[in-house]
């Protein structure tokens, strides 16, 4: 996908790879280079790659309703809390690689526990795909705000771990073949 577009007002993005928030301004024209998971990945018109949260998905002239809409059904049907964990685990993305942390191999553990009052709390752990990516922390809140959207978490524990260290072998099939290395 490449799509130009210019910014309708002044909005945050984050810098990748290293998660460093910048401002961009209205009037800028960026290109989407990235949609997916609910956020955009743009380059800028001075050549840094930023990620866009879907939150502002309206400065970009894009439809953030509509995509949560297609993601909040995604949590339908006879599930359990566990599967729409995995579901919404699905719907987040590596900023530059169009492929989710899933079939990245990047989710090491996903659990659900009963809370005492009765709600659940989802504990994922995940990696990286380089140790020193500043996108942890980006990553750890687009997590954490899917999880906490299923109906019935309460709590989401959410870490980042470097232990073992990710490589391609840890990749499902379907996202090997989607990044052509099949």
């Amino acid at each position: 996908m490449r799509q130009h577009t210019t910014l309708t007002r002044d909005c945050e993005a984050a810098e990748i790879p290293y998660g460093g928030k910048v401002q961009l301004a209205a009037g800028t024209t960026v290109t989407i280079t990235q949609a997916l998971g609910g956020s955009f990945t743009v380059l800028t018109p001075q050549g840094y790659m930023v990620r866009i949260a879907g939150k502002d998905a309206d400065a970009l002239g894009e439809d953030f309703a509509a995509e949560a809409a297609k993601y909040a059904a995604a949590l339908t049907g006879d599930k359990t809390l566990e599967q729409m964990a995995w579901e919404q685990l699905r719907t987040c993305f590596d900023p530059e690689i169009p492929v989710n942390i899933v079939d990245l191999g990047l989710v090491y553990e996903c659990g659900v526990a009963p809370l005492p009052e009765g709600e659940n709390k989802v504990a994922v752990k995940f990696t990286l795909t380089a140790p020193g990516c500043g996108m942890g922390d980006y990553l750890r809140e687009d997590i954490k705000g899917k999880l906490l959207s299923i109906p019935g978490v309460k709590e989401a524990d959410v870490q980042v771990v470097l232990e073992p260290v990710w490589n391609q072998s840890m990749m499902s099939d379907a996202a090997r073949l989607q990044l052509g290395m099949m």
